[in-house]
């Protein structure tokens, strides 16, 4: 976004976690992918950091033998070849001080090179790596650190880890990243917003009715029980992903498109979100849990009876909430945000409903027809939709919904960047405008905290919801209240 940086030419990315899931599953093929559009530094070296006790051959192979089986026959056979070489293998134990040593030496026999550490492992972790790293000499004014989620999981552990890993690297050198920034229609929803003059004029209270953001999964926790079960939807989706998209909806045009000038105005509608909390909690939120169903046309057990799930387990699979943002542009005008695991759809969207017209001059079957609406979806596919009204053809004036469509892959013919793709690169290039600024992070934790105090305390089940469905039939009552319904549901 904005004015393009360079990346420096002679680069480390040093990926702790370099056998892990994310690194194997995303960051690699990211990487390839560059590596294969010739948008990397001239001299990257990539070294995969893990305590598998591998040599850098072994690493390569695992590498090759994982990406061909995630990307299949799109593996770019010829452009690993390439890029294998610039991928070197260390094995260092994060809590053990002894095995950074090699670490140390391979990163300082090129001392001159910049240094980005993408720390791919548990949050718990952060602190030990950095300490360790500070310790050897490895961190310097020309460094950068990558911090994966989940930050802790409320404000008092959150704040741990950013002292601890702020006690070696300045804010200006911290990338929080949230993958949900670096994809394509978040980007153009910016665009749309502050690049054109049509929407501004009705991007706020007096023309929207109500906004819908959701991101749902027809997956469950597959491999990652022992992981779920002790965070849940709240912490692992809707702290970060779903606030973030709310924020970039919601706030005021930024003076710039600067990295500090985007990131103050999202800390503004963190600020500005309502607090809910006691009662409203019950009025205001829906958590539920999915059972047995059916998935891809294929039954599906249950939540409880997942791998690695506590039998007895409280933690959700589903949140639905309500939020109001307290500013000029907003108030009035509900959020409602949506998340789960096991739904209908593999889908992420923002659903924009604008205010019916004052009075309709084409009698009550026009009435009786859907408001005009945007919907950004950011997946499966990527597209913005315009819905509208337009006369029928034939002699007699009858309105129908139409939809503009503008569809990425078909407007814009050349290969788009995924989110890791486009996020790596801004680390790179030291930009920090799609990542997570401390303060911005906090506030959200802020907010969400109370509401899980309020779960917690109430001692209440998540309500039930069969898999393969739209979550808890409570989902639909929480918009009912204000007399509207899911975009899905119209």
């Amino acid at each position: 976004m904005g004015t393009r940086l360079q990346a420096a030419p002679e680069l480390d990315l040093v990926i702790f976690g370099g056998t892990g899931d994310l690194a194997l599953r995303k960051l690699l093929p990211a990487l390839l992918r560059l590596h294969q559009d010739e948008l990397l530094p001239a001299r990257l070296r990539v070294i995969g950091v893990a305590r598998e006790d591998l040599d850098t051959d072994a690493y390569r192979a695992l590498s090759a033998e994982r990406m061909s089986q995630y990307l299949g026959a799109a593996f770019p056979a010829e452009a690993w070849a390439s890029l294998a070489p610039k991928i070197d293998y260390v094995r260092v134990d994060a809590l053990d001080a002894s095995s950074y040593a090699h670490l140390a030496e391979v990163l300082n026999a090129e001392p001159a090179r910049e240094r980005v550490f993408y720390l791919s492992t548990a949050p718990r972790l952060f602190a030990a790596i950095c300490d360790q790293l500070a310790a050897r000499g490895l961190v310097s004014e020309r460094s950068r650190v990558v911090l994966e989620k989940p930050l802790g999981h409320d404000l008092a552990s959150s704040r741990a880890i950013n002292d601890a890993v702020g006690g070696h690297f300045g804010e200006q050198q911290i990338y929080r990243i949230d993958h949900y920034l670096g994809k394509e229609p978040v980007q153009n929803l910016m665009a749309l917003r502050f690049g054109n003059a049509l929407f501004e004029p009705l991007w706020r209270r007096e023309s929207v009715r109500d906004v819908q953001i959701t991101v749902s999964e027809e997956l469950g926790v597959e491999s990652r029980g022992d992981f779920y079960d002790q965070v849940g939807a709240m912490r692992d989706m809707v702290q970060n992903h779903l606030l973030q998209l709310l924020c970039i909806v919601a706030m005021e045009p930024p003076a710039s498109i600067t990295p500090d000038a985007v990131r103050d105005e999202k800390l503004k509608i963190l600020r500005a979100l309502r607090p809910i909390s006691g009662v409203d909690v019950n009025q205001k939120t829906v958590r539920g849990q999915y059972r047995a169903g059916a998935a891809g046309g294929q039954p599906v057990c249950g939540y409880l009876e997942e791998d690695h799930i506590n039998p007895d387990s409280h933690t959700e699979t589903f949140v639905a909430l309500r939020a109001e943002i307290d500013t000029w542009r907003w108030a009035g005008v509900p959020f409602f945000l949506r998340t789960g695991k096991r739904m209908a759809q593999r889908v992420a969207e923002i659903v924009v409903n604008f205010r019916s017209v004052p009075h309709s001059i084409f009698g009550q079957s026009a009435e009786s027809l859907n408001p005009n609406r945007m919907v950004i979806r950011m997946q499966p596919d990527e597209k913005v939709e315009l819905h509208l009204l337009a006369k029928q053809p034939g002699d007699v004036m009858n309105l129908q919904p139409v939809h503009l469509n503008l569809d990425f892959a078909e407007t814009f013919r050349s290969r788009r960047l995924d989110a890791y793709e486009r996020l790596l690169m801004d680390v790179m290039r030291g930009n920090l405008t799609l990542f997570v600024r401390r303060d911005e992070q906090e506030a959200a934790w802020r907010w969400v905290e109370p509401i899980m105090d309020a779960w917690r305390t109430s001692g209440e089940r998540p309500k039930p919801y069969t898999a393969g469905t739209w979550g808890p039939a409570a989902s639909s009552a929480l918009l009912g209240r204000d007399g509207l319904a899911w975009h899905e549901e119209i």
